[in-house]
């Protein structure tokens, strides 16, 4: 065999370095040249922009450890519910986000709506898909008389506490009203016994145990503020290309990822509602999203739960808040008028969509990539009027779209400190 000269051992060397290098390039995600509005908008959405939690007037309990630490117990205890078998967690599954990856909820029976995740909440004014709760802990407090969900009494309620939390309850709320006098089922719900006996306590003592039920959903309420939304691969690339530092592996975006965020940025509007560092304006808009497949009774939406926000035993001016009147003012200037709230959702957050499906109110799209269709196609709305309009965007726009979303993943942590 005869041996190369040195020559062509270095030219064939050179040769291979070029390639080489060549393919590492063609490897290596481009860097973007982001506009100065466009940064403007990354730093917006990045999870360093979101801030302290905000304070929530009508729960004083709401950033007390102990609080939270019986939120905690009771987020996960069966007994809150008509059969022993359904908790806050059974929906909220914490190993899945705080959802439960289904197109609608399972307790005692079958909601007309999916899941939402938990995390970050606290940062919003409004809770439900229509809005219907202007708090976490009014929110915590509507499916536990939900016939479909834990399906129990509030004074089932009061007796669990009494029996099982006296302590750790009046260590926060103070001591406990008497309860002899009060049955074991007792509360304005659908079950007519339950109801009647509840009609048969003396109004005094229906805002007892009425107060301790409040008081239940202010401690999970606590809990909940807790379940944070973790920094992503997204924070970690704005962080790196706002300072101008190189990307590490951890936060590089490849060349689908960058063009679907310029994409979400810009041509198909998506950052027009999904915006700021939750990706929501925590507002309500008809999408057009179709019905469910499965036969429920109609949902129109914002436009029912704006009224039921307002008209709401626990709402932010209620006996059982904490807040003073001046506090209220997202409940007391809501709008609960006009054919703009008819089938209009709330915009739910973007974070950790990918691991979310199925995706709309009731679960009506099964994949990310129909999401997107949906948006790009525009159709009309079963009810009132879609703000979508066609945005025509090519196979490849939308997969890349998706590709951005999908940088926006990473487990729900929960901080108890």
């Amino acid at each position: 065999m005869t041996c190369p000269s040195r020559r062509a051992l270095g030219t064939a060397l050179m040769l291979l370095a070029l390639t080489a290098m060549a393919a590492a390039r063609s490897a290596a995600p481009r860097r973007r040249g982001w506009s100065a509005e466009q940064r403007t908008l990354l730093r917006s959405l990045s999870l360093a922009s979101l801030g302290p939690l905000p304070a929530d007037p009508s729960n004083r309990y709401a950033d007390d450890p102990r609080a939270a630490a019986l939120g905690r117990a009771l987020f996960f205890d069966t007994r809150l519910s008509g059969n022993g078998r359904v908790s806050c967690a059974t929906c909220h599954v914490p190993a899945t986000d705080f959802q439960d990856g289904t197109p609608l909820g399972h307790g005692m029976g079958t909601t007309a709506r999916r899941t939402m995740p938990v995390a970050g909440t606290a940062h919003g004014a409004w809770f439900f898909w229509d809005g219907r709760a202007d708090s976490q802990w009014a929110q915590a407090l509507g499916p536990l008389e939900s016939a479909v969900e834990h399906g129990g009494s509030r004074a089932q309620y009061a007796h669990v506490v009494a029996d099982h939390y006296r302590r750790d309850y009046e260590a926060v709320f103070g001591p406990l009203p008497r309860l002899d006098d009060v049955p074991a089922h007792a509360g304005p719900v659908a079950d007519t016994a339950w109801r009647a006996a509840w009609g048969r306590l003396a109004p005094a003592r229906q805002q007892d145990v009425s107060r301790v039920y409040a008081n239940v959903g202010k401690a999970i309420a606590a809990f909940e503020r807790r379940v944070e939304l973790p920094p992503t691969r997204f924070d970690r690339y704005v962080e790196a290309e706002l300072a101008g530092r190189p990307h590490p592996a951890q936060s590089t975006l490849s060349d689908d990822e960058v063009a679907g965020l310029e994409l979400f940025l810009g041509q198909a509007s998506c950052v027009n509602c999904h915006n700021g560092p939750r990706f929501t304006d925590d507002h309500f808009h008809n999408t057009g999203v179709p019905l469910p497949k499965v036969a429920l009774p109609f949902d129109s939406g914002r436009i029912v739960g704006v009224r039921q926000a307002v008209a709401g035993e626990f709402n932010c001016t209620s006996r059982y808040s904490d807040a003073k009147v001046d506090d209220c003012a997202e409940l007391r200037f809501a709008v609960t008028e006009g054919e703009q709230l008819v089938r209009a959702y709330k915009t739910p957050s973007l974070r950790g969509v990918a691991e979310r499906a199925p995706y709309m109110h009731a679960g009506q799209l099964a994949t990310l990539s129909e999401v997107i269709a949906h948006y790009d196609r525009a159709p009309h709305a079963p009810a009132g009027h879609s703000e979508l309009k066609p945005l025509r965007l090519s196979a490849t726009e939308r997969r890349q779209i998706e590709a951005f979303l999908r940088t926006l993943s990473a487990p729900a942590r929960l901080s108890m400190e």
